[in-house]
């Protein structure tokens, strides 16, 4: 404490700045940068699904380059990978290796690897579940060589064994991932993504019923059509998988002129996310929207997110 006060007394002395000309710095939320702010927005790359797919009408984008897209056409410096578009070279050291070298010429984090097409977690058969979390090892491998916290899964199951049964099913593949990815230092974060996932209070008491510090979930806004014309209230969802978040995902699909979510009353759940929960990590911008295209859709994203965050700094 001495040595660090003193290094601190030192430079402000060399420089020729005293306690006075730092006081306007302290405390403002306009000045406000990285861990200091409220939350820190990320940028999932599956809002650029499209252009990494090669779809008709937009831009071919090339997934090594997501870190680089994210810095410098977004102003974005953390990002969420999505394992569909790195498939092909899942074991390829050498790709892996420079997709890290992007990131870090360019100052990015990587915050996660979102992880489907892997298995279900919670299928009924104990080799299918087992084998589900045995294909997911890699990508939390390769989290644990990019620098991220998490590898984002699906809690996927046969919903028609009922919500009980499905919860216990679940709740033993993600157990059995957490404890295989512990060693690594990644955690498991499940997100509400269809079927009974979808439902907050399903979710929540799998959480509950895995019991480990290192599996939680990554709260989706929009994700809560549970099957057909069957949703579950998004608020409520959100504030019952808010107590185990790891990450939170800011879906959007359309705005109005007046630059807010015409489906999501963001502010809501800002609300709900940031002062009843007390959330202080990443939102990842999630764009799946057609009104605009997907580089308007992350703007529009990122500045109303940046609105609310400063409107909640100044309350």
């Amino acid at each position: 404490m001495f040595a660090s006060f003193d290094r601190r007394q030192f430079l402000i002395q060399a420089t020729g700045l005293g306690a006075a000309a730092l006081l306007p710095s302290l405390g403002r939320a306009d000045n406000k940068t990285g861990k200091d702010k409220l939350f820190q927005i990320s940028l999932a790359q599956w809002s650029l699904n499209r252009n990494f797919f090669g779809r008709p009408g937009v831009e071919k984008l090339d997934p090594l380059q997501f870190a680089e897209i994210a810095h410098q056409q977004f102003g974005i410096n953390a990002i969420e990978y999505v394992n569909q578009f790195y498939k092909a070279k899942k074991n390829d050291d050498a790709y892996l290796k420079e997709l890290k070298k992007v990131a870090d010429n360019h100052g990015v984090t990587s915050v996660l690897i979102m992880c489907d097409g892997e298995g279900n977690l919670g299928d009924p058969s104990d080799t299918k579940r087992t084998q589900a979390v045995a294909n997911h090892k890699r990508w939390a491998e390769w989290a644990k060589f990019l620098g991220c916290h998490a590898i984002r899964v699906n809690a996927a199951s046969d919903w028609n064994k009922g919500f009980a049964e499905t919860q216990k099913l679940a709740a033993d593949g993600l157990r059995k991932l957490t404890e295989l990815c512990e060693p690594l230092g990644i955690a498991v974060i499940v997100e509400n993504h269809g079927g009974l996932s979808s439902n907050g209070e399903w979710l929540a008491g799998v959480m509950k019923a895995v019991g480990h510090k290192n599996c939680g979930t990554l709260p989706d806004f929009g994700n809560f059509r549970i099957s057909g014309s069957e949703s579950y209230d998004k608020y409520k969802g959100v504030d019952e998988l808010m107590p185990f978040a790891k990450g939170v995902s800011a879906k959007s699909h359309s705005f109005d002129d007046k630059g807010n979510e015409t489906g999501i009353d963001y502010r809501k759940m800002l609300d709900i996310v940031v002062k009843k929960h007390k959330y202080r990590g990443f939102i990842g911008i999630e764009y799946e929207g057609s009104k605009h295209s997907p580089a308007e859709g992350i703007r529009l994203t990122k500045q109303l997110l940046e609105t609310i965050r400063a409107e909640l700094s100044e309350r």
